[in-house]
């Protein structure tokens, strides 16, 4: 009879719990139908629609019946969505790369990063804002931000930086789909050559697909494995964060970050899975799709919770700070395909 009373009280519990998160939650899911709607008809960046849409919104964050599903979409379906970008990617698809393309993504990755701290140091920003936007731009645009941000001590200034930095890669993003080609046309690339550049530079996914194949399928084909190599970085340039963090707050004696968060396990667990090809095409395509939806729906969230006036206290500085991550970005690059590193 208790076991019978305990689970009627879970379960009242958890349809509570619904019912106060749904409100918030369905706004979040319905501006990333509308701006899905929006991008796959009209063009344009999903995740940057969603933002700006959800920015329009930010009035409902002073009614309390939406802020905990808004609360929920920022960080839960944000992990989930991050965990679910395990599905896209392979140990075979790395090891084809040869090691030439995977010197050349480590070394972007762990240089821009660091040059990211450096400079935000010199322009006077904090060097978690130089840190969120040097791993954006290293490894995968707004994904990378949301999931850095995730393991970064919680406060105000962060989910800030977060949405700065997400509507300035996402802007940055898609003008180097449009400019790169222009830029492989003049050097004369091989299709090889192209597919490292626009791969190891553009920074997220779509933008990449999107140039690579604009040029030829065989460059689509290259561009689309380094970009997925760089996506895998992910999870080493968040261990480091944890890691870095987590000291951080043992020496000013505040909570501990925890050790290794369950979407970051999911992740790699959903990268072995994937290798050993235990995930039909129709699973991998579904849980993509997913992924993609849990992303935009947090994206949407995050806008909410942000402010237009939070926005423009924030200046010119960091917008000059991830135009010369980029720029710095593209020029290690093609210096290591003239050189010959990225073609070992």
């Amino acid at each position: 009879m208790s076991s019978i009373q305990s689970s009627l009280s879970s379960s009242s519990g958890l349809l509570a719990t619904g019912r106060k998160l749904m409100p918030g939650v369905m706004i979040c899911v319905t501006i990333a139908l509308a701006t899905t709607f929006i991008a796959d008809h009209y063009g344009g960046p999903t995740l940057l629609y969603a933002l700006l849409f959800g920015m329009t919104l930010h009035f409902l964050t002073e009614e309390g019946r939406s802020l905990a599903g808004v609360e929920f979409a920022s960080r839960t379906i944000l992990r989930l969505g991050v965990a679910l970008l395990g599905v896209r990617i392979t140990l075979e698809q790395v090891a084809e790369l040869g090691i030439g393309p995977v010197l050349t993504v480590i070394l972007g990755v762990i240089l821009t990063i660091a040059l990211g701290a450096l400079l935000a140091r010199m322009l006077g920003l904090s060097r978690e804002m130089g840190l969120l936007t040097g791993g954006s731009v290293a490894i995968c645009g707004a994904s990378a931000a949301l999931a850095l941000s995730a393991v970064m001590p919680r406060n105000e200034t962060l989910e800030r930086n977060t949405i700065v930095t997400v509507v300035g890669v996402t802007t940055l993003s898609t003008v180097a789909m449009i400019v790169y080609p222009l830029i492989v046309g003049a050097l004369g690339l091989s299709d090889t050559d192209a597919g490292i550049l626009l791969g190891g530079t553009i920074h997220d996914v779509a933008q990449v697909v999107g140039a690579g194949y604009m040029i030829s399928e065989g460059t689509g084909d290259v561009s689309t494995f380094v970009k997925l190599l760089r996506v895998a970085m992910l999870v080493p340039a968040v261990m480091v964060f944890i890691f870095l963090y987590r000291r951080n707050r043992q020496e000013s004696g505040g909570a501990k970050v925890p050790a290794l968060p369950s979407f970051l396990v999911a992740f790699m667990v959903l990268v072995l899975i994937n290798s050993m090809g235990w995930i039909p095409p129709m699973v991998t395509d579904a849980f993509t799709d997913m992924s993609r939806w849990c992303l935009v729906t947090a994206i949407a969230a995050l806008g909410i919770k942000t402010s237009f006036q939070k926005l423009a206290v924030v200046g010119w500085k960091p917008v000059i700070l991830m135009m010369a991550e980029t720029i710095f970005l593209l020029l290690l690059v093609m210096a290591c395909i003239h050189f010959g590193l990225a073609g070992l």
